[in-house]
C-alpha cells in the first residue's frame, strides 16, 4: 500500500513538473509574442483615447471598460480559433496574412507622416462630443471595430512567434497574450483619460505641492498624448517593415535579408552597444522599408478613397438639395399634383 502511495505521489510530481515546464514555456511564449507585437500595441493606446474625447467624464471609464470587453471578445471569440486553425491545417497562409496585415501597418503609418508632412490632421473616426446612450453605443461600435483590425494583427504577429509550439500551447499563449495586452491597453487609455481629472483634484487642493503637480499633469498629459502617437507611427512602420522584409525573406527572395544580417553583424561585435547598434540597423531599415512600401502603397489607395468621398459627398448633397424646402424636385411635385 505504501508501495502504491509513493508511486502515485512521483506520478503526481512528475506531472507537476510537467505542468510547470507547460506554464514556463507558455509565459516564455507569451513575452516573446507580446514583445512583437509592441508597435501593435503602442497604436492600439494611442488610438482608443479619441473614442472618450468629449464624453461626460462620469462615463469615460464605463465606455472604455465596454471597449475592453468587445476588444477580448474580439481576440478569444473570433480571432484565436480562426488564426490556430490556419496555423495547424494551412501554416502556408500565414506569411501571406500577416504580410497583408504588416502592408496595412505600413500603409497607416506612412499615411500619419503623410499627413504630418502636409500639415493636416487625420479626421477624428467620431464626433468629438456626442452625447446620450445611443451616441455611446455608437462610439463603442466603433472602436470595437477599429481593435478587431489591430487585435488580428496583435494576434497573428504572436502566433509568428510561437509557430513551433505544439498546438495547445499555441493556444495557451494566444489566450494570455490576449488577456494581458487588453488589460495593459485598456488599463493603459484609462490612466491617460482621467490623468486630467487626477491633475485637476490635485490643482484644487491648498498644498502647493499639490498644485504644482496637478497643474503639471493637466499641462503635460497633451505632450504625453502626442508623444504617444509619435512613437506608435514609428513603431507601426518598424513592425510593417519587418513583417514584409521577414515575409519576402520565407517566400525565397533573400538579398535584402542577408543584407540586413551582414550590417548588423559588422556592429555586433562592438564592446558593450554592439547588440543595441545591432538592433538599431535591423530597426532603422525596416522602418525606412516600412515606410517606402507604407507610401507606395498610399500613392495606389488614396487616389481610389478619394474619389469615392468626393462621390458620396456629392450623392449627399444632391439627395440634401431635392429634400430641401423650395427645391426644384419639391416645386416639380407640388406643380404636378396642383398645389
Amino acid at each position: 500500500m505504501a508501495g502504491g502511495l509513493v508511486a502515485l505521489f512521483d506520478d503526481v510530481a512528475a506531472l507537476a513538473r510537467m505542468a510547470a515546464a507547460s506554464v514556463d514555456d507558455v509565459a516564455a511564449g507569451a513575452m516573446k509574442a507580446s514583445a512583437k507585437a509592441a508597435g501593435v500595441v503602442i497604436d492600439d493606446a494611442a488610438v482608443t483615447p479619441q473614442y472618450v474625447d468629449g464624453a461626460h467624464p462620469n462615463r469615460e471609464l464605463p465606455i472604455i471598460k465596454k471597449i475592453a470587453i468587445g476588444s477580448i471578445r474580439n481576440k478569444l471569440l473570433f480571432i484565436l480559433p480562426v488564426v490556430l486553425l490556419l496555423s495547424e491545417f494551412l501554416p502556408g497562409l500565414l506569411t501571406p496574412i500577416l504580410m497583408i496585415g504588416g502592408t496595412y501597418l505600413c500603409y497607416e503609418g506612412a499615411e500619419k507622416v503623410y499627413e504630418k508632412l502636409r500639415g493636416k490632421h487625420a479626421e477624428r473616426a467620431v464626433p468629438a462630443v456626442q452625447q446620450g446612450a445611443e451616441a455611446e453605443d455608437k462610439v463603442v461600435r466603433s472602436a470595437i471595430t477599429t481593435d478587431f483590425v489591430l487585435s488580428a494583427e496583435i494576434m497573428v504577429i504572436s502566433l509568428d512567434q510561437v509557430i513551433d509550439e505544439t498546438f495547445w500551447v499555441r493556444a495557451a499563449i494566444l489566450v494570455v497574450v490576449a488577456v494581458v495586452i487588453t488589460g495593459v491597453v485598456y488599463g493603459a487609455v484609462a490612466l491617460l483619460v482621467k490623468m486630467d481629472d487626477v491633475g485637476l483634484r490635485l490643482a484644487q487642493r491648498p498644498s502647493p505641492t499639490s498644485k504644482r503637480i496637478g497643474l503639471g499633469l493637466v499641462s503635460a498629459m497633451p505632450k504625453v498624448m502626442n508623444a504617444i502617437t509619435i512613437i506608435g507611427t514609428f513603431a507601426m512602420l518598424w513592425v510593417g517593415g519587418h513583417i514584409i522584409l521577414n515575409g519576402i525573406h520565407e517566400l525565397g527572395f533573400d538579398p535584402i535579408h542577408d543584407l540586413i544580417h551582414s550590417l548588423a553583424g559588422a556592429v555586433e561585435n562592438v564592446a558593450v552597444i554592439g547588440g543595441l547598434l545591432a538592433w538599431l540597423v535591423d530597426t532603422t531599415i525596416s522602418l525606412v522599408i516600412g515606410l517606402a512600401w507604407g507610401l507606395l502603397v498610399l500613392a495606389v489607395v488614396h487616389p481610389i478613397l478619394a474619389k469615392r468621398g468626393h462621390h458620396r459627398k456629392t450623392e449627399t448633397a444632391k439627395q440634401n438639395t431635392s429634400d430641401a424646402p423650395g427645391s426644384t424636385a419639391t416645386t416639380k411635385d407640388d406643380s404636378a399634383t396642383g398645389l
